[in-house]
């Protein structure tokens, strides 16, 4: 038997081994003696992804649609809630448990890679071509979706994060919509001064405040350092480093951000600006639909900006999810068949998707007026990674370290550069 032989689960030596060192990376504990079984599409697909109650509802609509049009029975299954931090090794359990679903929600870049690197995953070259996804898609979606060059992914959303206001604390407070990283810092002042946190943030799982320090990183190194650092290309005990380190701990210190954040669930931080507890919060154009509109409060209540950074080209922080479809599925077809459902217009205008990589499917103004605002920022801003995806899962979690003993006051700026110098170093040097 060769080496890439097929196991009686299903997968091949290679996968399990991929999938083993995967896990062991992340920390997870492995399972490689209960297998990796081959899924069984007999009574149709199964599909795993972190909706929410209410966009999960949305989604079994569609399936159901999709069956009722002559398409498989799809069970779909959730993890709401789980975020980057957690998800994907939810996910890697499953699969060596021997539940694969034949169809998963992935973020792209770092997080999606171990699953690729594992020959987890079935190459979608063919049914690009096939469907031709190439001509429906964002370039900049199925980028995030390629893998050293191999499509692996079926981008769902391109997703842009910036600031997401309630104009009225802004009004109350006497604050303006800042144009420049010193006008923020004035707006957070007078909106302290009325009463409310600014900045709402949650630093439970690590990444939503994690937003903060990104964003504060891209205005101190600027685009090109910005890049380098996330790449590994330069060492993080770069000065400007430091710079974002001390500002993070200032933003802090001043109370601009929501009080004890480390312990605060990023689900209720993320929508306190919509409740007036908070003047804003670093999002993305799903919150238009999960936590503006079931508010029941007028459209003129809150209000998006792209952050100011100080630079002549404003990026914003962004990121890619999609869709991947397993190696061990028993029917990779109709897995295929059913992302091709998935993606075409209608189905993304059902699900209320305000950030759809499909091309043709751009949020409605009428019915999503801030999620259209960012389409046309999109336009003129680019992107960057957003660092929970531009690193893998293992250096993320030692950055979310960092920044909890920077808030703490247990490292300084500059102690906290070093320390990230070290673990970004580490992960190089084992490519």
């Amino acid at each position: 038997m060769t080496g890439s032989a097929r196991t009686a689960s299903g997968l091949s030596r290679r996968q399990l081994l991929g999938l083993a060192a995967a896990l062991a990376a992340t920390g997870a504990t492995g399972a490689c003696s209960m297998g990796v079984g081959r899924t069984d599409t007999s009574g149709g697909l199964s599909m795993l992804t972190y909706d929410d109650v209410d966009s999960a509802a949305l989604l079994r609509e569609q399936l159901a649609r999709f069956q009722a049009e002559g398409g498989p029975q799809t069970t779909l299954d959730t993890v709401p809630g789980s975020g980057a931090a957690q998800f994907p090794d939810k996910l890697r359990t499953r699969i060596l448990g021997g539940q694969s679903p034949d169809v998963w929600q992935i973020w792209g870049g770092q997080i999606g890679a171990p699953f690729v690197e594992a020959d987890l995953t079935t190459p979608l070259e063919e049914y690009y071509d096939r469907y031709g996804w190439h001509d429906m898609l964002s370039s900049a979606g199925v980028d995030g979706m390629t893998f050293d060059g191999r499509l692996h992914g079926v981008p769902l959303n391109v997703s842009s994060l910036g600031a997401w206001f309630n104009t009225v604390v802004f009004d109350e407070a006497g604050a303006d919509i800042p144009t420049t990283y010193d006008e923020l810092e004035a707006a957070n002042e007078k909106i302290l001064a009325s009463g409310v946190a600014p900045g709402g943030f949650g630093g439970k799982y690590g990444w939503h405040i994690m937003r903060l320090f990104e964003y504060l990183l891209e205005v101190t190194a600027g685009p090109e350092l910005h890049d380098q650092l996330l790449l590994g290309e330069e060492s993080w005990a770069h000065e400007a480093v430091v710079e974002a380190f001390d500002l993070f701990q200032t933003w802090n210190a001043r109370g601009w951000i929501t009080e004890g954040a480390l312990g605060i669930d990023p689900a209720d931080a993320e929508q306190s600006f919509v409740q007036g507890t908070s003047a804003y919060t670093f999002s993305g154009p799903w919150i238009e639909a999960q936590y503006i509109q079931p508010s029941g409060q007028p459209a003129s209540t809150f209000g998006t900006f792209l952050l100011p950074t100080g630079h002549s080209e404003v990026r914003h922080s962004g990121f890619i999810e999609g869709y991947m479809i397993s190696a061990a599925s028993g029917s990779p077809d109709l897995s295929a068949e059913l992302l091709d459902f998935l993606i075409q217009p209608d189905t993304q205008r059902a699900i209320g998707n305000s950030q759809s990589a499909t091309i043709d499917a751009p949020p409605d103004p009428d019915e999503f007026p801030l999620s259209a605002q960012w389409a046309e920022i999109r336009t003129h801003s680019p992107i960057y990674t957003i660092q929970d995806q531009a690193f893998p899962k293992s250096v993320s979690d030692q950055y979310f370290a960092v920044q909890s003993q920077v808030l703490q006051s247990q490292l300084t700026g500059r102690e906290a550069a070093r320390e990230m110098a070290v673990i970004v170093s580490d992960w190089k040097d084992s490519q």
